[in-house]
């Protein structure tokens, strides 16, 4: 595939012929084309498996720009052939997994913007024992969500190769994030940048 992506890899070689427990992560610059990506696999898994797509929104529209990038992913899902099932759910993404079922196809978009709404969804100090239960929050949330689903799409984006991090507060989510990259890779068979 060309952009801002390397060709990928699936345990079969197929993403026709996916297990219960399949996981994408795909991971890249802030609006390269990622989310269109993952909706694009999603579809696909759909089209070969008659998987439901599934799309699991953490953007909170809370400024003009976000609420025009909301609207604009809404357009995009319901343009389409398939009918997307949409769940938004900025915080404490765990609470879904009752509701999916392995004929989900999931798409999680995304965890920069899951982290940033944990992490400022109440008045907590940024101590390391804070930053590990988000962490585990996020992880647990996204492993309970991929063992119920047919196959689960994470995308995030890689905020680790900007400038020099000036702002303790931005570091400590760089930092974070970075470890939870780490944690899903471990997770994930397909491997997108």
């Amino acid at each position: 595939m060309n952009g801002p992506y390397h060709d990928s890899k699936t345990v079969n070689g197929d993403v026709g012929r996916m297990g219960a427990s399949t996981f994408i992560f795909i991971t890249g610059g802030v609006r390269s084309g990622k989310s269109s990506h993952a909706e694009c696999l999603a579809i696909d898994m759909a089209r070969k498996t008659g998987g439901q797509p599934t799309y699991i929104a953490t953007g909170v529209p809370s400024d003009p720009e976000m609420q025009h990038r909301v609207a604009m992913h809404q357009r995009s899902r319901d343009s389409g052939v398939f009918r997307w099932k949409t769940i938004e759910k900025p915080i404490q993404i765990g609470a879904l997994a009752n509701s999916i079922s392995d004929k989900d196809i999931v798409l999680l978009d995304c965890v920069t913007t899951l982290l940033n709404n944990e992490l400022f969804s109440s008045e907590q100090t940024w101590n390391e024992s804070y930053l590990k239960t988000i962490k585990q929050d996020i992880l647990t949330g996204i492993m309970s969500i991929k063992s119920r689903a047919g196959a689960m799409i994470v995308v995030s984006n890689e905020v680790l190769n900007e400038l020099p991090i000036a702002s303790e507060l931005v570091f400590s989510y760089s930092r974070l994030l970075g470890k939870i990259h780490q944690d899903l890779v471990k997770e994930e068979q397909t491997r997108q940048f």
